[in-house]
C-alpha cells in the first residue's frame, strides 16, 4: 500500500493500525534548530481524543500518550527524521469479524483492491491513523508560530440510535505571503488534497466557496482573498469541510456517534502541514 506520505519537503508519514501494537508518524525534511516543545504535542493529541463526558464520544478510552524516538536533541531539532510513536491499550479486537462487511465503511473496497486486510476496528481505514497527521500537524504549527489556524464545529443532534455529521470552518490568521505554486500546486489545491485526505470529509470550499459562484465579478473582485493565483496574500484564509455521518450506525463496537468535534484537530494538522511544506518551498523560490 503506498499513499502514506504527504508533503514534499515538509513530509509526514503516518504508520499503523487500529488496533495494531502502536500507530505513529515519522517527519522528514523540518530543519534542525527548531525548539522542540514535547508538551504542546501531547496538547494537541489530548484535543483529538475523545470526550468522556460526551454523549456523542466513543467510549474507547486510550491515553495517547507520545513517544519521541528520535530527530531531537537537549529539545531541538537536529534536522534528521523525528519519528514519533503512541501505544494502543483500549482496543477489543472482539468486536470485530473477518466475515463481516461494516456498510458505509471501507472494508468492502479494501477487501477488493488488497484481498487481505485488518478487519481489527477498520486497520488503516480507521479514525486511529489520524493521531499521526496531528503529530506531524504540531511540529508544522512549531514552525510557523506567527500564524494561528483556529476551527469550529457545528453538528446536527442525531435522532436516537442514528449518527449524524457536519462541518469544520478553519480560520488562517496571519499566514506567510508567497505560500503556493500557480499550476498544479496552487496552495487552495494542496489544502484541498490534504484535507479531503481525512476520512468523512466530504467537500471543501476556500473563501466564500460555493457562494461566489452566485456573485458578479464587480462584487468578487472587493473580497479579500487568502489567495490569488494560487498564491497566498498574507489576507486570512477560511476554510470550510464537510463531514459526513459515521456508518458506524447499530455495529458491534465503541464508534462515535459524530465525529465532527473531533475532526477539527485533525483538519488543523492538515492546514498546518501544507503550509509548512510550502513554506520551506518557497525559499527556493527566488535569489
Amino acid at each position: 500500500m503506498s499513499g502514506n506520505t504527504f508533503g514534499k519537503i515538509f513530509r509526514v508519514t503516518t504508520w499503523g493500525e487500529s488496533h495494531g501494537p502502536a500507530i505513529g508518524a515519522v517527519i522528514d525534511g523540518c530543519p534542525a534548530g527548531l525548539k522542540f516543545d514535547e508538551k504542546f504535542i501531547q496538547k494537541e493529541l489530548d484535543r483529538r481524543k475523545p470526550n468522556p463526558k460526551d454523549p456523542l464520544s466513543t467510549k474507547r478510552a486510550e491515553p495517547d500518550k507520545v513517544c519521541v524516538l528520535s530527530g531531537v536533541f537537549e529539545g531541538k531539532t537536529i534536522g534528521t527524521p523525528i519519528a514519533m510513536e503512541v501505544w494502543n491499550q483500549d482496543a477489543k479486537s472482539e468486536d470485530y469479524s473477518p466475515t463481516r462487511i461494516r456498510p458505509g465503511h471501507a472494508d468492502k473496497t479494501y477487501e477488493d483492491k488488497y484481498g487481505h486486510r485488518d478487519y481489527r476496528g477498520g486497520g488503516r481505514a480507521s479514525g486511529r491513523e489520524t493521531i499521526g497527521r496531528v503529530l506531524g500537524g504540531a511540529i508544522a504549527k512549531m514552525l510557523l508560530p506567527k500564524t494561528k489556524i483556529l476551527s469550529k464545529t457545528t453538528c446536527k443532534k442525531p435522532e436516537k440510535g442514528d449518527s449524524s455529521g457536519g462541518f469544520v470552518e478553519i480560520e488562517i490568521k496571519n499566514p506567510p505571503k508567497n505560500l503556493g505554486q500557480p499550476v498544479f500546486d496552487k496552495l487552495e489545491a494542496d489544502l484541498a488534497k490534504g484535507l479531503l485526505s481525512i476520512g468523512a470529509v466530504k467537500s471543501f470550499e476556500i473563501d466564500l466557496g460555493i457562494k461566489e459562484a452566485g456573485m458578479s465579478g464587480k462584487e468578487n473582485n472587493k473580497l479579500k482573498k487568502g489567495t490569488l493565483g494560487g498564491i497566498s496574500t498574507g489576507n486570512t484564509i477560511k476554510i470550510r469541510i464537510a463531514i459526513k455521518p459515521t456508518p458506524s450506525v447499530g455495529i458491534k463496537g465503541r464508534h462515535d456517534i459524530c465525529i465532527v468535534p473531533r475532526v477539527a484537530p485533525v483538519a488543523e494538522a492538515m492546514v498546518a502541514i501544507v503550509l509548512a511544506d510550502h513554506f520551506l518551498r518557497n525559499r527556493a523560490s527566488k535569489l
